[in-house]
């Protein structure tokens, strides 16, 4: 059995995709007997992200990282952001000679640029230069993974996701009495660079209902009074809401994956999209959801589909395949604690 520490600047109170994906990853290793621990900001000092104050960045020197790695003594070290956490993580590694792996999870370039006057290609060249001595790159999608390839990204592997299909199902429609049909769901952070206003600027009939919060929420509500902003929610309470729905829209164009799309899927919901990565990733079989330029085309289309059909795709995506995948992808440190770096 192994002893795995994954190093991760996203973790809870945060809800998103990387947060969900490492955290079932892990429980599903534990559950056939390894042991993995995490490094995150929780027990360190952090301030907010400028511009993202969600997302909490530690405060923390290479000596506690050291610290940490050498107290937990891994067999495999899979550092899975670029945040401080992971940058010191890896200086410590290379100091150490310590062998590891990383994951691409985000596109902070498109997040950045949207926010800040810094070209995506100048983050690109420093993720490029995060994630180029590890021993493998996990990478979500197909395309994203011949797009990072494109860009001088090498040795990425592909590591698909999961959903919990037993928690995501279809079922009996209990949400959205007296709302006029048919009901648009969107679940996610509303934020500029997730491009929600393409889902509430629908010409289409029906409501428009969004789950989740984020820095625009307030603004967008204003905007669009006739539709319905929800807040965060999660559980039992979001598994009703995707099955009670009749069409998932995913508007975003900068996502690497879209967790949320497989869920929707789950619960025997179709997916409407761009068909840029992630959508068209997932979306493979045409009668689980509808791709198009024009977002609306794709609502449409969508809503023509079988639930049945949406809930037979989800099923091929696991967390144990995941695990499978993520587990052969590891490498041993190989080296003792405490060593000078390989020359």
């Amino acid at each position: 059995m192994l002893k795995v520490l994954i190093v991760t600047d996203a973790w809870r109170p945060q809800t998103n995709g990387v947060v969900r994906c490492l955290d079932a990853v892990g429980r599903e290793l534990m559950g056939r007997g390894h042991s993995v621990s995490y490094l995150t900001p929780e027990g360190f000092w952090t301030f907010p992200m400028p511009t993202y104050p969600e997302i909490r960045l530690s405060l923390v020197t290479p000596m506690t990282i050291a610290e940490v790695i050498g107290r937990e003594a891994p067999d495999c070290i899979h550092i899975a952001t670029e945040g401080p956490l992971g940058l010191l993580a890896r200086y410590i590694c290379l100091e150490q000679g310590l062998a590891f792996t990383t994951s691409y999870h985000t596109r902070f370039p498109e997040y950045v640029a949207a926010r800040m006057p810094i070209p995506a290609h100048w983050t690109y060249g420093f993720l490029r230069w995060f994630h180029e001595p590890a021993a493998a790159t996990l990478v979500p999608t197909a395309s994203m993974q011949a797009e990072l390839a494109a860009r001088g990204f090498a040795h990425t592997r592909l590591w698909t996701r999961g959903v919990d299909h037993a928690r995501f199902a279809p079922g009996e429609k209990t949400e959205f009495a007296g709302l006029p049909g048919p009901h648009l769901l969107y679940v996610g952070r509303v934020s500029v660079e997730k491009n929600v206003e393409a889902f509430l600027e629908l010409d289409v009939r029906g409501t428009r209902i969004v789950v989740g919060d984020g820095p625009a929420r307030a603004e967008l509500a204003a905007k669009y009074p006739d539709a319905v902003f929800l807040g965060l929610r999660t559980g039992d309470e979001l598994s009703a809401i995707y099955r009670s729905a009749d069409v998932f829209v995913f508007p975003s164009r900068t996502d690497t994956f879209g967790n949320v799309m497989i869920e929707a899927l789950a619960s025997g919901l179709p997916v409407a999209a761009y068909p840029v990565t992630g959508p068209a990733d997932i979306l493979t079989d045409p009668e689980c959801g509808a791709i198009d330029e024009d977002l609306g085309a794709a609502v449409t289309r969508a809503l023509a589909l079988d639930g049945e059909a949406a809930r037979r795709h989800a099923l091929s995506f696991t967390w144990a395949s995941c695990a499978d995948i993520f587990l052969d992808a590891l490498v041993p440190v190989r080296c003792r604690f405490g060593t000078a770096a390989a020359a």
